[in-house]
């Protein structure tokens, strides 16, 4: 009896200890692995019903079946049905537009996608996903119109559009120029929008389209109609002394790149005609790049005179070429105006504004930013102080800081930009007081006129 006590728990144990590496095989066997498919969708989609909605089905032992379901509450049929005989970690259930007369004159389905994995899970029946998504049928186009824009733009210069756009879905609007996106304001009324737009200074070819784009990726498209004016910029030619490169350039080095002090004073002035630049030039165009998202009913500043009695010394738009030894090593271009008076000479905002920047920026030295709004700034470069800070108020006419040498200015005096949405444009068309009226504010007061009409 003892002895065939001790064989049943021996038996016993084993069945256990059987049963329990059972278990862990199963609990830990890739074949048996316990996760759910990933359904990778949005939860509520736009359909302009043109190409077929592509839902991806991920699982870690790989996908056997997927079926998909239309529904408009009342009337429903498959609208996709696939048994993978070769499981795939990954795939792609594409759902068309329905055929059926009934189903593709309705503005809402509900999608239901349910799909089973490989695994031995659940009995040997897989694990399964199910999903549900709201679809909203859009084949309808955004309104989209030109009200009114200025009559011509040049290289390097500014213009003006106002337009109207409208879709209860839509998702993006914007103006596309080469290598340039500019987003327009909402502007007086309901679905009326208002942008200043640029042609910047190194792009040789110039077109601006509005596009218009809703939820479900129908698209609009407006030609905005510009006058191409002449425009000529200089073409220099710069000769590099050693009395340059071992002083102005040696020290600002020190200043900004400390480890290249070793390097060969043309490698220096390389490095800071060129990368320094660059990475200066990709700061303020950060800074200089937002706009009003925010209704506005009007727009209007004064012309621009930021140094009373300033001379102009540099042009807006120089190409500059640069020559040691006869040899050409480096090229650029100059993207704002150079004015000089006296030293520390006060620097005046002409319009208010918010200030969007007040730091030592490299080649600009101390560089002052100021927001004037719909997507405009004034920049202030190599200044000796600034009276004013980072999110400052500015009045009309305040005083906001005094010219200097600071960066690498050879004299005292101020580097004055104008930029819309991060391009520098021509400064002396925002100098001017009848450019403004006739290509900026006209352009508002008749668009103002004609929507009143609507």
């Amino acid at each position: 009896m003892r002895r065939e006590k001790s064989y049943a728990g021996i038996t016993t144990v084993i069945v256990l200890l059987l049963l329990i590496g059972v278990a862990f095989f199963i609990y830990n066997s890739k074949y048996f692995e316990r996760n759910a498919p990933k359904i990778v969708v949005k939860n509520e989609i736009y359909w302009n019903m043109q190409k077929p909605i592509d839902i991806v089905l991920k699982d870690d032992s790989g996908i056997k079946f997927a079926q998909a379901t239309l529904s408009d509450g009342k009337n429903s049929f498959v609208a996709a049905s696939i048994i993978y005989n070769s499981p795939k970690k990954t795939v792609h259930l594409l759902i068309k537009p329905p055929k059926n007369s009934f189903m593709y004159k309705k503005e809402h389905f509900t999608l239901s996608v349910q799909t089973v994995d490989t695994s031995k899970w659940h009995f040997f029946s897989g694990n399964k996903a199910i999903k549900k998504i709201d679809i909203t049928v859009d084949r309808k186009r955004p309104t989209l119109y030109i009200v009114n824009n200025s009559y011509g733009i040049r290289k390097g210069g500014s213009a003006l559009v106002i337009f109207k756009a409208n879709d209860k879905n839509m998702e993006s609007l914007y103006i596309q120029t080469y290598g340039k996106r500019f987003y327009p304001t909402p502007f007086y009324k309901k679905g009326y929008y208002i942008s200043l737009i640029a042609w910047p200074i190194k792009e040789k070819k110039f077109r601006a389209d509005i596009i218009a784009i809703d939820k479900a990726g129908n698209r609009s498209r407006a030609h905005i109609p510009l006058y191409f004016k002449s425009s000529y910029y200089r073409k220099s030619t710069i000769k590099l002394s050693d009395k340059f490169l071992n002083g102005k350039v040696a020290d600002f080095i020190e200043q900004v790149a400390p480890k290249l002090s070793k390097e060969t004073p043309i490698k220096k002035f390389i490095y800071i005609n060129e990368k320094e630049r660059k990475k200066d030039e990709d700061l303020i165009h950060k800074v200089t790049t937002p706009t009003d998202s925010s209704l506005i009913k009007n727009f209007y500043l004064k012309p621009f005179h930021p140094l009373k009695n300033g001379a102009r010394v540099a042009s807006f738009g120089d190409s500059r070429t640069y020559i040691y030894n006869g040899k050409v090593v480096s090229h650029s271009y100059h993207l704002g105006i150079d004015l000089a008076s006296v030293k520390n000479a006060k620097i005046r905002s002409s319009n208010k504004g918010i200030v969007s920047f007040a730091k030592f920026n490299g080649i600009y030295g101390n560089n002052l930013i100021i927001y004037h709004g719909l997507g405009l700034y004034s920049l202030y470069g190599h200044t000796s102080e600034f009276l004013v800070q980072k999110d400052d108020s500015v009045k009309r006419n305040q005083i906001v800081a005094r010219t200097g040498t600071t960066g690498m200015a050879l004299g005292d005096h101020l580097h004055f930009g104008i930029l819309i949405q991060g391009v520098e444009v021509y400064p002396k068309e925002w100098f001017d007081k009848n450019w403004m009226k006739l290509n900026i504010f006209d352009i508002i007061k008749d668009a103002k006129k004609i929507i009143d009409k609507k």
